[in-house]
């Protein structure tokens, strides 16, 4: 009966250990004076940062400050206030994970003032971003009053994740002399959400150490300055879009536009960064194809035209070529053409053979032009026209060439008209 009176008490002994409460590292024993009568401090909000300012925290992040406000909501100042910190197992001191969680305050607080308590934590790499329970324990005493009272208070706080904000142009290239449709892109590739995205273009910004302008934004035409996008989850992005027409001038220099981004984190509080984007501008190449026709040149016929450049740039490694359509038999055929100036017109002319038996009359092509700008994109340009191939006007067979006479008889009357001069001169030398 002993025996069995031992094991009972044994195993009420060890009740406390299985239903020991997992979320905290340190429990305090409730002491007789823990009763909160006295009402002296009440618990206000617990979050990462300092007082002033609250950060975003990551998992795997070390020494973050914690700060925990309060205030004293007695009758009388209270001093030597000290607080030690419990909090689950993903949390631990940044002295080291052995180490007790403690922060004093530097001053003593009035009756009705609030006061804080900031301790510096690591968040171990297994955390989670969510919501955690937490306990603190504030000692304290009050004024003109000996012995130490203690208040508990229990709260909840949350890993709110880190945002990584970046902006980019998704087309980094804009043109001369006419209207681009530019598309940025705002990302958030961190691990907390942004809200209520509000983007601003500026005119100009500085640089902390040579405070020189560094955008050239007030030479183009940026017909939005504004634009609202809402929410960007994480490891997510949004993107708007910005009309900008730009001078020509600006051919071959970076535009920089400054974005002013402000957004409200994890914590609820509004921020303001700044972000730029850079655009190469490119010249414009304007080509139209004109002029198209048929000429008779040596016995061949030649499709022949003229390609004008009405942009402020070449285009580079340019080539013409035709092919058929419809029930055409045109052969396909290309001609090199260089470079496609500006400042005059490019001719081109093609050979037109057959394939198979010629077909004479009207016949449908295509027109291509073919070219590199200055960043070596390779354009396409086409032009779809109709021709008229009649049958050559010189045809050898049965007929005489003229020639062959002329030239003869006028070698003849060359040689004749000298030998008779000879022949005068002789018979003067002669007669005298």
């Amino acid at each position: 009966m002993n025996l069995k009176l031992l094991i009972a008490f044994f195993v009420i002994g060890l009740l406390p250990i299985f239903f020991h409460d997992s979320f905290a590292e340190n429990q305090w024993d409730d002491p007789a004076p823990l009763k909160r009568d006295f009402g002296d401090v009440k618990f206000l909000d617990a979050y990462f940062g300092t007082l002033d300012n609250k950060i975003e925290v990551e998992t795997g992040d070390s020494n973050v400050p914690f700060t925990v406000v309060l205030a004293n909501v007695g009758t009388q100042d209270i001093t030597g206030i000290r607080g030690e910190l419990s909090l689950p197992f993903d949390f631990s001191a940044s002295d080291g994970p052995n180490s007790m969680i403690y922060a004093d305050s530097d001053s003593n607080s009035s009756a009705g003032e609030i006061f804080h308590l900031t301790f510096y934590v690591n968040i171990d790499d297994s955390a989670k971003i969510q919501q955690y329970p937490g306990t603190i324990k504030v000692d304290y005493s009050r004024l003109r009053e000996s012995g130490v009272r203690t208040a508990i208070e229990t709260f909840d706080f949350k890993v709110t994740g880190d945002s990584v904000i970046n902006a980019k142009a998704l087309q980094p290239f804009l043109t001369s002399l006419k209207s681009n449709n530019a598309i940025i892109e705002i990302s958030n590739n961190g691990t907390a959400p942004i809200s209520n995205v509000d983007i601003s273009a500026t005119k100009t910004t500085e640089t902390a150490s040579t405070s020189t302008p560094t955008t050239n934004l007030e030479n183009v035409l940026l017909l939005e300055s504004n634009w609202d996008i809402g929410n960007i989850n994480p490891k997510s992005s949004k993107q708007f879009s910005a009309t900008i027409y730009v001078p020509d001038t600006l051919k071959g220099d970076t535009l920089r536009i400054p974005l002013s981004i402000s957004y409200h984190n994890a914590h609820g509080d509004q921020h303001t960064i700044s972000k730029t984007v850079d655009f190469y501008i490119k010249g414009l190449i304007d080509l139209s194809i004109f002029n198209v026709d048929v000429i008779e040149l040596s016995d061949t016929q030649m499709i022949v035209g003229e390609i004008i450049n009405e942009g402020n740039e070449d285009g580079l490694f340019g080539f013409v070529s035709v092919e058929s359509r419809g029930v055409s038999n045109i052969k396909s055929n290309t001609q090199f053409i260089d470079e496609i100036e500006t400042d005059a017109p490019v001719p081109f002319n093609l050979a037109i053979d057959f394939d198979g038996e010629p077909k004479y009359g009207e016949h449908e092509i295509t027109i291509t032009v073919r070219y590199k700008d200055s960043i070596r994109d390779e354009i396409f340009l086409t032009h779809d026209t109709t021709i008229f191939v009649d049958k050559l006007s010189n045809n050898n067979e049965g007929s005489f060439d003229s020639t062959i006479i002329i030239i003869p008889i006028i070698i003849l009357i060359g040689m004749a008209f000298y030998i008779i001069r000879r022949r005068k001169k002789t018979s003067i030398k002669a007669s005298n």
